[in-house]
């Protein structure tokens, strides 16, 4: 099986075997080209030979429809992709959405592994989030299960100050998606502190000691306790696996951890929270993995 992880400025390629991953290779994602990102699939189908296609991808997949909704691929938007890329390669192609691919790869094979119940989070550019039962995924009406990023759960104001949130790309105007990835957090930032900031920045001040980065970060971590508190509650989840850039601060996530455990029904002092184990590898695994299961 050939595996893609499809981003919105990456693909990367590997060859499943049945038991690992061989990397095919990665090039830049021709996000608002169709035919270009056709292309750019090929070449690595045929470094990487006979068989099916599967696919993880940043956007939702309507099981209904088959139809993606992807912000960061505009050519695949509105797509019955695995349709048109099985059309276009030649190939069986089986599609997947990304933060699912995450979570099914680390449940079965990752910080996960072993649990009844995987709660997935994407703490990248947003925020994503999926779901794992048994080791099988849950997708749910509309395929939105795991999504806890949305809903209007963000006050307008937070320690005296406006937070000036935008309109998430739901339509719906406060949402954990506008201030639970590296861009939320700048937004925090820059509407306490007053300055623009990367969030890599805003982590290493809030590393340093107490300063105005303190106060992005502490208002950070208690906007986020409380809705991702609440996804541990309703879904059992014995372990929710972290994924996305923010997942490589690690004392920032060991804070989250913290603050999630004050707040969740279920004493532990382990934590709940984990780094995910698998890496860039994580979106193939995952790929492959929910392939298999649907054919099965």
């Amino acid at each position: 099986m050939i595996c893609f992880d499809i981003g919105g400025s990456r693909v990367r390629a590997g060859r499943w075997d049945g038991a690992t991953i061989s990397p095919l290779g990665e090039a830049p994602t021709p996000a608002d080209d169709y035919l270009a990102l056709c292309s750019t699939l090929a070449q690595f189908v045929v470094l990487g030979g006979v068989g099916p296609v599967a696919m993880s991808l940043a956007g939702g997949v309507d099981p209904a429809s088959g139809r993606l909704r992807s912000a960061n691929i505009a050519c695949l938007n509105g797509r019955v992709v695995a349709d048109d890329i099985a059309a276009a390669l030649g190939r069986k192609v089986h599609v997947t959405n990304d933060a699912d691919c995450f979570t099914l790869a680390e449940a079965t094979w990752g910080v996960g592994r072993g649990q009844d119940v995987v709660l997935g989070i994407i703490l990248g550019t947003g925020v994503g989030g999926g779901l794992v039962v048994a080791n099988r995924l849950v997708r749910g009406a509309g395929g939105y299960a795991g999504e806890w990023g949305h809903g209007p759960v963000v006050p307008d104001r937070a320690l005296g100050q406006d937070l000036n949130l935008p309109v998430c790309g739901c339509g719906q105007r406060g949402c954990v998606e506008t201030i639970g990835g590296a861009r939320g957090l700048e937004r925090l930032h820059l509407a306490l502190a007053g300055e623009r900031l990367r969030s890599e920045d805003i982590v290493a001040r809030w590393r340093a000691g107490p300063c105005g980065a303190s106060r992005s970060v502490e208002l950070w971590l208690q906007l986020l306790s409380g809705p991702l508190a609440l996804a541990v509650n309703l879904t059992g989840a014995g372990v929710v696996a972290v994924g996305g850039g923010l997942s490589g601060a690690v004392d920032l996530i060991a804070a989250l951890d913290h603050a999630v455990r004050q707040k969740i029904l279920r004493p532990s002092a382990e934590p709940v929270l984990r780094c995910g184990a698998l890496g860039e590898m994580s979106g193939l695994i995952g790929a492959a993995l929910s392939a298999l299961a649907d054919t099965r």
